[in-house]
């Protein structure tokens, strides 16, 4: 395996397992965060306190706050940022710096407003770089303490995405190949939205019947909006699709799961937000699905119920109600 340079723009849950990670298997690893004491804590303490405090962070990682020194020598950047603010982190960065790199997120949303998928905040923000998404059933708290689990990267060039499996393949950390970029990208955002769903039914009272159809159906809305966008049915059967679905909608770790079992007892969308100390990617992409659906013409009304709840504080029973009593039809899976 070659030792690369890789350097991670954000240093969250997410961000300091994969760096522990990549730390572990060879490489030399730099960390950007924007708050340089917080640099200075994890440098000396070697443990992230506020997000993973049961892992010993390796002592070889090196923590920054100066983004254009972080990224100027790296082989890849990988993006551990929330991907509302993405574009901006970006920006940041001299364009001497942006060019010519493999750039890897592992961030999962839709931008509000624009409605851009990372890759296309990518491709206007950089200059010839390549680029891949790190997706699938994958929380930070379990991949920090080595416990196995199953990825996939998406890229268009077969060569950089098997560059890329083999940077971060390890004995408990399994990925597989994929091409098609967009349907890896909307599966591990669109996810969220179904899981804050998922949370709510459990909030509310109501079963695992009512679970297991949520889940169900959700797919299928994720798999409408992925062909109306060009992806491949097939990848909405895999890893970055129903894989990371069921986790996300089962899993104790799952903010946008828990976030949305806290709107089901009755917290208004801010005080769940607060309440989880942690970015709820779910609720923004979930904004930004809804506009999608409609500009699109995509049929998706579990989507649609969430907007409703989030935006306009609907009743989340009557919701319910509002979904269960739509016209009756034939089960179809797009």
């Amino acid at each position: 395996m070659l030792n690369r340079k890789i350097t991670l723009l954000g240093g969250g849950s997410w961000g300091t397992a994969l760096a522990k990670l990549l730390s572990e298997n060879g490489h030399q690893v730099t960390v950007w965060l924007r708050d340089e004491n917080q640099c200075i804590e994890l440098n000396r303490e070697r443990v992230n306190k506020k997000y993973l405090p049961k892992i010993q962070i390796p002592d070889n990682i090196i923590f920054t706050s100066n983004i254009n020194e972080a990224v100027k020598d790296a082989e890849m950047l990988l993006i551990v940022t929330p991907t509302q603010k993405i574009r901006s982190v970006l920006k940041q960065i001299d364009t001497e710096f942006k060019k010519d790199k493999i750039i890897i997120n592992a961030s999962k949303g839709i931008e509000i407003g624009t409605l851009c998928l990372v890759s296309d905040i990518v491709k206007e923000e950089t200059t010839d770089c390549t680029f891949a998404v790190l997706s699938g059933p994958s929380h930070a708290e379990e991949v920090g303490l080595s416990l196995p689990t199953a990825i996939t990267v998406a890229c268009d060039d077969k060569k950089i995405s098997e560059e890329i499996q083999d940077t971060f393949m390890s004995s408990y950390f399994r990925v597989y190949t994929n091409e098609d970029v967009i349907g890896a990208e909307l599966g591990g955002a669109l996810k969220n939205i179904i899981a804050l769903g998922a949370g709510i039914s459990d909030g509310i009272g109501y079963g695992d019947n009512a679970k297991a159809a949520l889940i169900n159906r959700g797919i299928v809305e994720i798999a409408r909006l992925g062909i109306a966008m060009g992806a491949d049915v097939h990848t909405f059967y895999g890893l970055t699709g129903i894989g990371d679905l069921i986790v996300t909608c089962t899993s104790k770790h799952s903010r946008n799961y828990n976030a949305g079992n806290l709107i089901g007892q009755g917290l208004k969308k801010d005080e769940a937000i607060k309440k989880i100390g942690m970015v709820v990617e779910g609720i923004p992409t979930t904004y930004a699905a809804y506009e999608l659906s409609k500009k699109l013409n995509v049929d998706m009304p579990i989507v649609g119920a969430m907007y409703d709840v989030l935006e306009n504080d609907a009743d989340v029973k009557e919701t319910v109600n509002k979904l269960m009593l739509r016209d009756k039809k034939d089960e179809k899976m797009l």
